[in-house]
């Protein structure tokens, strides 16, 4: 199985959000080339939002392009096999956690789509989330300009609408 057959398949199983997902589904099935970034006509992105539930606190990256508070996420490269791997591929990479993150059981958390620059229209963001060992330390990237942890009630105050979301979805599964 590649990444596509693996994007629809998850897509098809996620029950939540079903006119998004039907749009996500029927985005692949018009382009077979909507998974990675070429795609002008957009793109599926994955990504994770780092919570320790422990601790009662999330992890956010100052994004450097957008300047906003995100979950961790990007671009699906050719080396992912599905979506969960790119999700946690992105999280490893941006957090600096190397090992110990481990996704929330169940598959996608949310989709969120969102409009970008061209010569792009659209990311169809599958959004994980992952598990931090308790007491974790993050490392910023160079994809971002500050790594964080914020405490759950604190989020509302510094991200937007579409990571709050995330984060009520998340906790509504833990």
């Amino acid at each position: 199985m590649n990444l596509y057959d693996d994007a629809v398949l998850v897509l098809k199983g996620y029950e939540d959000q079903p006119e998004l997902r039907d749009l996500y589904l029927e985005h692949l099935a018009s382009h077979p080339d909507g998974m990675y970034k070429p795609c002008t006509a957009g793109h599926v992105t994955s990504s994770a939002l780092v919570i320790d539930p422990v601790a009662g606190r999330v992890l956010l990256t100052l994004h450097k392009k957008l300047g906003m508070w995100l979950q961790m996420g990007g671009h699906c490269e050719p080396g992912d096999a599905t979506l969960a791997e790119a999700a946690l591929r992105e999280a490893r990479e941006e957090s600096g956690i190397a090992s110990g993150l481990a996704l929330l059981p169940g598959g996608p958390v949310r989709l969120d789509r969102h409009p970008i620059p061209a010569p792009c229209n659209w990311h169809l963001d599958v959004q994980y989330a992952a598990l931090a060992p308790a007491g974790v330390e993050a490392e910023i990237s160079d994809e971002s300009l500050d790594l964080r942890w914020f405490a759950y009630d604190e989020v509302a105050g510094v991200a937007d609408e579409s990571v709050v979301r995330l984060l009520e979805a998340t906790r509504a599964r833990l």
